[in-house]
């Protein structure tokens, strides 16, 4: 993959630079984040890791303004900050995951073969997904409410994508931790309901039906009431 790394710590990005070209990816390196935002503004990339503390512009603000222009790219944020509301900050800037330091490199490895999985799978038989008046293309990665494009992240798509192939059928946040998340992400996070209301706030805020609906207890339906 060509994966592009903005880190500002110099032993951190050459040993994460060393240690992700002994994986046979191609690594461009950017020490600030105004750097970082112009090569990730030029395309090209499979997957970008941010650092969120960035001399120039700070790391959440590089994934908003990438977001906003390539909403297809994986991010994956590096942060010293591990409070719930700091991870929560990197998510709602676009963020498809995040990693807190220090960190054990395999984790990384583990991290960006479950961001990119995903991304580089065969599209199953059956083409366009739907429900309602939303739809979703696994092809074109594009999806559309009542004939508007919805932007989404890497992993609300493949959220997303999961709620639709399982339509009414309650799904679980351990159905959802093995399926669309690594299995080793940490069981006691809330990200699957940070998650979730994003999805309702794209999909269902401006719009009726209803389409996402919570079993107190028992998880998640993705249906046409």
């Amino acid at each position: 993959m060509k994966i592009l790394l903005v880190e500002d710590e110099p032993k951190v990005a050459a040993f994460l630079h060393q240690g992700l070209s002994e994986q046979h990816h191609q690594v461009d390196l950017a020490a600030d984040g105004l750097l970082g935002l112009r090569l990730a503004k030029q395309g090209g990339y499979d997957l970008l890791i941010l650092d969120t503390l960035l001399p120039g512009l700070n790391g959440l603000e590089v994934c908003r303004q990438v977001r906003a222009q390539n909403t297809g790219v994986p991010i994956l944020m590096l942060t010293a900050l591990g409070e719930t509301d700091d991870k929560i900050r990197g998510l709602d800037a676009g963020a498809d995951d995040y990693l807190v330091k220090p960190f054990a490199f395999q984790e990384l490895l583990a991290r960006i073969r479950a961001l990119t999985r995903r991304r580089h799978d065969v599209t199953p038989a059956g083409g366009t997904l739907q429900l309602a008046d939303l739809t979703l293309d696994p092809a074109s990665k594009m999806v559309h409410r009542a004939g508007q494009p919805i932007q989404l992240t890497a992993r609300e798509f493949a959220l997303l994508e999961y709620l639709l192939r399982n339509q009414n059928r309650v799904v679980s946040r351990v159905d959802i931790l093995e399926q669309v998340w690594d299995t080793s992400f940490d069981t006691g996070s809330n990200v699957i309901d940070v998650y979730i209301n994003f999805l309702r706030k794209k999909l269902d805020k401006d719009f009726t039906p209803k389409l996402i609906h919570t079993l107190v207890g028992m998880g998640y339906v993705m249906k046409e009431e």
